[in-house]
């Protein structure tokens, strides 16, 4: 038997998953939680062999959560599941030591693989982060300027262009000129999600957000 634990903060989400699961009887899910700190303060008592777990939740993110669950139970098996298919998003859960990537859109049939994939020691992505970092190998990929990084930081952290041109005494237009670069530098399409991007790659760590 196979123990499987969900962690979403989206109640539909994760008990569609849960009633797909059921349907397989060499699978048992223990629980679905609704947030990474639970997960990490009940995988001791759960003993869960695969966490399929939300990368973005209120609270301790997806990744920093499985780091923490990763030190309390190393044999536990991290399956991400996530909206995102930018590859700097594929990579980091990866670091984190995750086993799997799963896009939330893909067929459920995918799930049921991905946790065989994993059980038996291996990685497993699903087609779209395949596509996503063959599109976008690791070596290819420009690193961020130092400029680039001090407005990315920026405009993680909610300032508006104008704001940030007046704090480093260059243009609107050169700002929009260096968010457009930094987008297209990490494959992400929009503000938010750079912002995203920021939060769970500790770019905003102790800046007091």
């Amino acid at each position: 038997m196979i123990k499987v634990v969900i962690v979403d903060d989206h109640p539909m989400v994760a008990e569609g998953i849960q009633s797909i699961l059921e349907t397989y009887p060499d699978i048992a899910v223990l629980a679905t939680l609704n947030d990474g700190q639970t997960a990490v303060d009940r995988v001791v008592g759960l003993d869960p062999d695969v966490i399929l777990l939300d990368v973005n939740m209120p609270g301790l993110s997806g990744l920093h959560a499985a780091e923490m669950i990763l030190d309390l139970r190393p044999r536990t098996k991290v399956v991400i599941l996530s909206m995102h298919d930018s590859p700097e998003y594929i990579r980091a859960a990866l670091s984190h030591g995750a086993r799997g990537y799963i896009l939330k859109d893909v067929p459920t049939e995918q799930i049921r693989t991905a946790i065989d994939v994993v059980m038996a020691g291996e990685q497993y992505l699903c087609t779209g982060a395949k596509v996503a970092l063959n599109a976008h190998p690791r070596g290819g990929r420009e690193p961020l300027t130092g400029r680039e990084q001090t407005i990315l930081l920026a405009l993680a952290q909610g300032k508006s262009n104008k704001d940030v041109a007046l704090a480093l005494d260059i243009s609107v237009r050169t700002v929009e000129t260096h968010r457009n670069n930094i987008k297209r530098k990490l494959g992400i399409s929009s503000t938010a999600g750079l912002t995203r991007y920021a939060l769970e790659n500790g770019v905003l760590q102790g800046t007091g957000r």
